[in-house]
């Protein structure tokens, strides 16, 4: 846990993160990456905990989802209600997406790799299951 410059951990495996936040502030990520990684290699943790941070493997704590990230670890016991970021990113894609297969004549395969669907197919699944159909039904009813 951080609050300014003041640093604190509980335990064996909450000092190694907390140390590899350390190294990641004073260092940079790559080198707390690199460290992590040799860790993992070259240390065993008893009772066959996992080798690997979640966080981690997400992300620094001071990242660009750190604050989310540090929200949620905190809340972890408790029922956290409401869409989870993948589904919130799906939707914001699916929205702007909708709007060009609508609005636009654009290739459904360039609306689908510009709002970041990656693949006609993804988005395709993405419009059938909120909309009930796909883009192009979607698109030939907005023209009729």
């Amino acid at each position: 846990m951080r609050d300014g410059n003041i640093w604190t951990s509980a335990g064996i495996t909450a000092g190694i993160d907390l140390a590899l936040a350390l190294i990641a502030d004073d260092l940079g990520e790559e080198i707390a990456k690199r460290t992590a990684q040799r860790l993992v290699v070259h240390q065993r943790r008893p009772g066959g905990q996992s080798q690997f941070s979640a966080l981690l493997e997400l992300g620094q704590p001071n990242g660009r989802f750190g604050g989310l990230l540090g929200w949620a670890q905190e809340r972890r016991h408790e029922p956290l209600p409401g869409t989870t970021p993948a589904k919130a990113i799906e939707r914001l894609r699916r929205e702007a997406a909708r709007n060009h297969v609508e609005e636009g004549s654009e290739p459904i395969d360039r609306i689908a790799a510009q709002s970041g669907f990656g693949d006609p197919e993804r988005m395709r699944r993405a419009f059938i299951r909120a909309f009930g159909q796909p883009p192009q039904a979607l698109r030939r009813a907005a023209r009729a």
